[in-house]
């Protein structure tokens, strides 16, 4: 099922785009071979490592699996407009209308183009984003406190060890205070990516380095991937909390595990039990990885959410699709019941639709300011 969903704009693309033109049979063929060949990316996927996740080729070759995939993905948008279009003028002029060979060649083009340009937006080392978050209650020693945070890395073959380097280096320099990862680290299993989560280790903060999973690290063994982020240095909060202090000032960050984890029989999201024990009074700040639970958490007085998983929505307008699936949750900062939720748009994206246009890439800087009551 999840192959044929994915044919779906590739099967419009043939019947609507490719069979009208005037080509030769054997051109269209052709073309049309090619066309579903892209289309089953995600079948390729799964013969070369076992999971639709984590497709294990040459970067060059995911690299041009994610443009074709994506380009069909766009001309069947654009073919879709073009047709509605061609109907609408028909109905008008009360007779047939042909769209020209031209118009649908222009098409393609200009999927091809977008394609490639979301591909290059998508694999880029993002900059550091700077946002100011009031924080009620704020005890006087941490304000101006900054926290980076890192989400959705998917280190895979399209996001390898160099890339890795280069979002270490990238962070390092952000000057943080604290530096969190927001789940989503890996697209394989340890074996796979050993080497592209090495760089890892290399993280630098005063007050350390937190995270807690995404959904993708209970795809590969779950377990196993977090006695190798620990061994990394990476401190792992799985329905946990630490106190940070300056002096005598308390600040609480904690962590959630994924709302998939039961599904793979594993302790689920239990924001009591990270809380316990937590020194009443001091500001929370929660890492969990998707958004959709922020209200929860703003009754439990949480100040601050910080989340991912939702890669910003990826394109705009389907980023309103996303947001649907993550109680209206996308992209950027929301006051929830006051509570400040902020939704990054994903350092990297996963291998399997590495797309992003108009919805960039982050690394996000947190500024936190002393704010009023509510």
């Amino acid at each position: 099922m999840f192959h044929l969903i994915f044919a779906t704009p590739c099967a419009y693309v043939i019947a609507r785009w490719l069979v009208p033109l005037g080509l030769p049979l054997p051109a269209k063929g052709v073309v049309a071979l090619l066309l579903l060949l892209a289309s089953q990316f995600h079948l390729w996927n799964r013969l070369s490592s076992g999971s639709v996740f984590a497709p294990e080729f040459p970067r060059v070759v995911v690299l041009l699996f994610n443009w074709a995939f994506g380009a069909i993905a766009l001309l069947a948008v654009l073919q879709i407009a073009l047709d509605l279009g061609a109907l609408g003028s028909a109905l008008l002029r009360r007779s047939v209308v042909t769209i020209p060979d031209g118009v649908r060649f222009g098409a393609a083009g200009l999927a091809g183009l977008l394609a490639a340009i979301g591909v290059a937006q998508a694999v880029r080392v993002p900059p550091v984003r700077d946002v100011a978050v009031a924080i009620p209650g704020l005890p006087p020693a941490f304000e101006g406190y900054r926290l980076l945070q890192l989400t959705d890395l998917h280190l895979s073959r399209l996001f390898p060890a160099p890339w890795a380097r280069a979002v270490v280096a990238r962070a390092n320099g952000a000057g943080a205070d604290l530096i969190v990862v927001t789940g989503d680290f890996i697209d394989g299993s340890v074996a796979m990516r050993r080497d592209d989560v090495a760089p890892l280790a290399d993280l630098r903060a005063p007050d350390g380095v937190f995270a807690i999973p995404g959904n993708h690290e209970y795809f590969f063994d779950y377990p196993a991937w977090m006695r190798h982020l620990a061994g990394l240095g990476l401190t792992m909060l799985p329905n946990a909390h630490t106190v940070l202090t300056r002096g005598e000032a308390r600040l609480v960050l904690a962590g959630v595990t994924d709302a998939s984890a039961p599904a793979s029989a594993e302790a689920g999201p239990d924001l009591a039990a990270a809380l316990e024990g937590a020194p009443s009074g001091a500001p929370v700040l929660l890492l969990d990885h998707q958004p959709r639970a922020a209200k929860r958490a703003a009754a439990r007085g949480v100040a601050l959410q910080l989340s991912g998983h939702t890669h910003g929505g990826m394109i705009l307008g389907l980023d309103r699709l996303v947001a649907r699936g993550n109680n209206g949750f996308v992209s950027g900062r929301y006051e929830v019941a006051g509570m400040v939720l902020y939704v990054g748009n994903g350092t990297g994206i996963w291998p399997g639709f590495a797309l992003r246009l108009g919805r960039p890439s982050e690394m996000t800087r947190f500024t936190l300011r002393a704010g009023g009551p509510g």
